[in-house]
């Protein structure tokens, strides 16, 4: 018989929740500032909305586009069209105009539940839609507007829930869950294809990454659009049976509040989120909180004082939505660097040239990877072969992740290869610089790009921002690297600005600022008269 402690079984969600009602029906599922709501109770909920949906005309293997804020009600529609096998498209709350467009008739999708708020940002591309038929509108007084009216139906959500519970058959775990939708940091976003054994095995890998327990509070503030929002907090909590708080966009400021509130035990931080914790002045009472284990990804530099401080355990992994997680740190951190071993038992994964010929140890090369197991990766790209025919290119998943091991088997994260620079023959990380710039004490985060130069191949440039009250001058700045890089890798052009342009899980979108590059307000250092020691 299946049970939860092993991660080879055949899964799905509707499986897992299932057997979790039985198990602890009245557990408290979901924590939101309103209230809590059991496992038993989304449970029915989505089973009557299930039933909805099927009423309404949706299929299994239809694809249904969800674009609503982090509330429990997403969850109960991403259970339900699980329930019937529908295959889920979660649109970022933040895509508006042709990018909107994009992903709404990329996915092929009849009909789309959206939150009112964002109804209007659909009525700005009527005219380029292509596929949609129906929305499912969210909220209190939401309608259609005018541009959308003749050209496609609407019905409220409430009215979707019908009598009864679906009691029709499920998917099988390697049918479709979802079409994920990266974010969008290079071009025009790609949707990446997610089967139930794929979601289980983020989901179960995270369970493993954070030895969670079924007496956990687990906070993680990533938006429910994301793979990681449902999968490795949502779903990951019902495999373990803990709890899991849907707190709304990360604050710094309120984050340590929150976990008091809740009692969290365990979160999971991207690498900018835990900067932003860690860049707050420190206080005598930092390490009085109840949080115990802390996924991080990437690590920051000051991993080790960071435990310290705040008086948690640390773990982290390398992965994404075409790859789940294929290696794992445990707890006991090697060092700052490396984002743990390969799960061999799962997955094989090749650093290569750019001939996808395997380099030695300690050699940065592209990353790829392949599953030992069936499904548990993305088998490509939705509506796009020719994207999947490039990207799993001799059989194997070209990440475009730069990253090295060494000879005990360890990996280091690089940088993605697209932000790599070289120059004047040395290749650098971007990455690294940006770590020895967060160094700073003036410095609250930054992003390094290449940028084209007049002597060939390319330049360095910074764009910075300040902790709050604080400036920085550039030259200093330079002296305060220069002890910590080797001489070509100090920035030569350096900016201030009081933002980075990121998407909405945390990831700085670098293609905005090499569009943009360098300006009449950039620092130049040559121009300056700013000599480097060698």
């Amino acid at each position: 018989m299946a049970t939860f402690d092993d991660p080879r079984v055949e899964q799905d969600l509707a499986t897992v929740l299932a057997k979790r009602v039985a198990r602890s029906p009245d557990k408290a599922w979901i924590l939101t500032e309103e209230r809590s709501y059991s496992y038993q109770e989304i449970d029915d909920l989505s089973g009557r909305l299930a039933q909805g949906f099927a009423d309404a005309g949706i299929a299994a293997g239809d694809t249904v586009l969800i674009m609503l804020p982090d509330t429990v009600d997403y969850i109960i529609i991403w259970c339900a069209l699980s329930k019937i096998g529908a295959i889920e498209v979660p649109v970022n709350v933040h895509y508006r105009g042709g990018i909107l467009a994009h992903v709404v008739n990329d996915s092929l999708a009849r009909v789309m539940v959206v939150d009112g708020q964002f109804v209007d940002r659909l009525a700005g591309v009527a005219g380029d839609l292509e596929h949609l038929e129906q929305l499912v509108l969210y909220g209190d007084g939401a309608a259609v507007p005018g541009a959308l009216s003749g050209k496609v139906g609407a019905t409220g959500y409430q009215a979707m829930f019908a009598g009864t519970a679906w009691a029709g058959g499920g998917p099988r775990y390697l049918d479709l869950m979802a079409v994920m939708y990266t974010s969008g940091t290079t071009g025009p976003s790609k949707g990446g294809t997610v089967s139930h054994a794929h979601a289980f095995e983020y989901a179960y890998g995270v369970t493993e990454m954070l030895e969670l327990r079924e007496d956990d509070i687990y906070y993680a503030p990533l938006p429910l659009f994301h793979l990681a929002g449902q999968f490795a907090l949502v779903y990951c909590s019902c495999i373990a049976g803990a709890s899991a708080v849907i707190p709304g966009p990360f604050s710094a400021a309120r984050f340590w509040s929150d976990v008091e509130r809740y009692g969290a035990t365990t979160s999971f931080l991207l690498g900018a989120m835990a900067n932003f914790l860690y860049q707050q002045e420190p206080g005598k009472g930092d390490a009085d909180n109840s949080l115990e284990r802390v996924l991080m990804v990437p690590l920051i530099p000051e991993v080790e004082d960071f435990k310290k401080r705040f008086d948690c355990l640390v773990s982290t992994t390398w992965g994404g939505t075409e790859m789940n997680c294929p290696t794992r740190s445990g707890f006991d951190l090697v060092d700052n660097r490396s984002c743990g071993r390969i799960a061999e038992d799962r997955y094989e994964v090749r650093i290569v040239d750019e001939d996808d010929k395997e380099v030695p140890p300690g050699v940065a090369g592209e990353a790829l990877v392949r599953a030992k197991e069936p499904w548990i990766i993305s088998n490509g790209y939705w509506n796009h072969p020719e994207w999947t025919v490039k990207a799993w290119r001799n059989q194997w998943f070209h990440t475009g992740d730069m990253l090295m091991r060494d000879e005990a088997g360890n990996y280091y994260f690089v940088d993605r290869s697209k932000d790599a620079i070289r120059r004047r023959g040395e290749n650098i990380s971007s990455m690294e610089v940006e770590n020895e710039i967060n160094a700073h004490p003036d410095v609250l985060e930054c992003a390094v790009i290449p940028v084209a130069s007049s002597a060939t191949e390319q330049d360095v440039m910074a764009v910075v921002v300040c902790k709050q009250g604080r400036d920085i001058d550039p030259e200093q700045l330079i002296r305060f690297l220069e002890p910590r890089m080797a001489y070509f890798m100090v920035p030569r052009y350096i900016e201030t600005t009081e933002a980075l342009p990121k998407t909405p899980t945390g990831k700085i979108q670098k293609f905005q600022l090499r569009e943009t590059g360098v300006t009449s307000a950039t620092w130049d250092r040559e121009a300056a008269g700013v000599k480097l020691k060698r």
